[in-house]
């Protein structure tokens, strides 16, 4: 397995190894012993897994302390656009963003930490997303900040996604209150 650090602490760009011939290919989307030896801390309680049509941005999403969630994504079927923002308060890197094309062909997937907001778009006709989450949902410790906040700058790759009406009316960072956010302290 191949790890790509990115500019934002704790969030990997993971490209497994596929062992492919004539009958098709195969590869190892978790295993416990392999990712602790990268220093994942993680423990999985629940998986998700989303099917969008093309154009569909879903996020900017977060659960807010104590409920911080660490997601381990992918796509299964299709491309999409993968976002993680830095929401911790505290943090150096604060409000900056990174971004990856995730597929079924390229079989990448991003680790997103607890503390960073995290959204993808759909680019091909159709997307089958999974996510691995290290804590469980909980309604009322979701946060949503907007898709498009000029100050986050994110360079999607596209102007008019189809959003739900939380995400459309999702507030800027600078307007989300700071004790629904993450610390650096309160991870």
């Amino acid at each position: 397995m191949r790890v790509e650090s990115t500019k934002l602490p704790g969030v990997l760009i993971l490209d497994p190894d596929v062992y492919q011939d004539d009958r098709g290919c195969f590869f190892e989307s978790w295993s416990e012993r392999r990712y602790a030896e990268l220093g994942l801390p993680l423990r999985f309680v629940q998986d998700n897994v989303s099917r969008s049509a093309r154009g569909t941005l879903r996020g900017l999403h977060l659960q807010a302390p104590p409920m911080s969630q660490g997601k381990l994504v992918q796509v299964l079927e299709g491309e999409v656009f993968d976002v993680a923002v830095d929401v911790r308060t505290d943090s150096p890197t604060f409000g900056q963003w990174v971004g990856a094309m995730l597929s079924a062909l390229n079989r990448r997937q991003i680790y997103v930490p607890p503390g960073f907001a995290h959204g993808f778009c759909v680019t091909s006709e159709h997307a089958l997303f999974s996510y691995k989450c290290t804590q469980y949902y909980a309604p009322g410790g979701e946060v949503s900040v907007l898709w498009n906040d000029p100050e986050l700058a994110i360079e999607w790759p596209i102007e008019a996604p189809l959003l739900s009406g939380k995400d459309a009316a999702a507030p800027a960072l600078r307007a989300v209150p700071r004790d629904r956010l993450p610390s650096l302290e309160r991870l």
